[in-house]
């Protein structure tokens, strides 16, 4: 592998990531940033259920385990499942900066098979910042934290403000985030859907 495609490099003049003095403590559970979303929510009975922790500086760990309903060919974890595992474990970085960023631009390799019934272990790190760009690298692995490695990622995410959920999101699903009585679920609801 080459790394990362030109769009995916950061510029000379980016800066490296600085950890927000409020984001989660080194080894804190993030915990799903909305309820419904497919990657962290507790509340999709087929999602992946992603539990994500902050790590050192700008970094964070996750697992999930493959489910049958998670694959693609017999037996195995569909690509897109995989990538969105990828996906939402480097916007969870966007927590520890504390912006609200979303996807620009996702490159995965698939290195390996998935099983169904395993455990991927992500580890995923912000490697620079440039304005609204957000540069970030991620890597899966089975068989432990330390196994070998099944898929890794490079992203760009783009800091947005909240307007850009209320003009392109549903109107009931955004109301019901704004109005919840507890303000860090609604930062939190609207950290990295795009």
């Amino acid at each position: 592998m080459s790394g990362p495609t030109a769009s995916l490099r950061p510029p000379a003049d980016a800066q490296p990531p600085v950890r927000h003095p409020d984001a989660p403590a080194p080894g804190e559970l993030l915990g799903a940033h909305y309820d419904q979303c497919f990657g962290c929510g507790g509340s999709q009975p087929h999602g992946l259920h992603l539990a994500a922790r902050a790590g050192q500086g700008v970094s964070v760990t996750a697992d999930f385990t493959v489910k049958p309903a998670h694959q693609g060919a017999p037996g195995l974890a569909h690509g897109g499942v995989l990538a969105t595992a990828l996906d939402e474990t480097l916007g969870s970085l966007n927590w520890l900066l504390r912006v609200i960023a979303v996807t620009g631009r996702l490159e995965t390799d698939f290195v390996r098979p998935v099983p169904v019934d395993t455990v991927l272990y992500l580890d995923a790190h912000v490697t620079a910042v440039a304005g609204r760009k957000i540069y970030s690298s991620a890597v899966g692995r089975i068989g432990g934290p330390e196994g070998p490695v099944a898929v890794r990622a490079d992203a760009l995410f783009i800091e947005v403000k909240v307007d850009h959920f209320i003009e392109h999101g549903r109107p009931a699903e955004i109301k019901a985030a704004l109005e919840d009585p507890d303000q860090t679920k609604v930062a939190r609801a609207f950290e990295v859907n795009p």
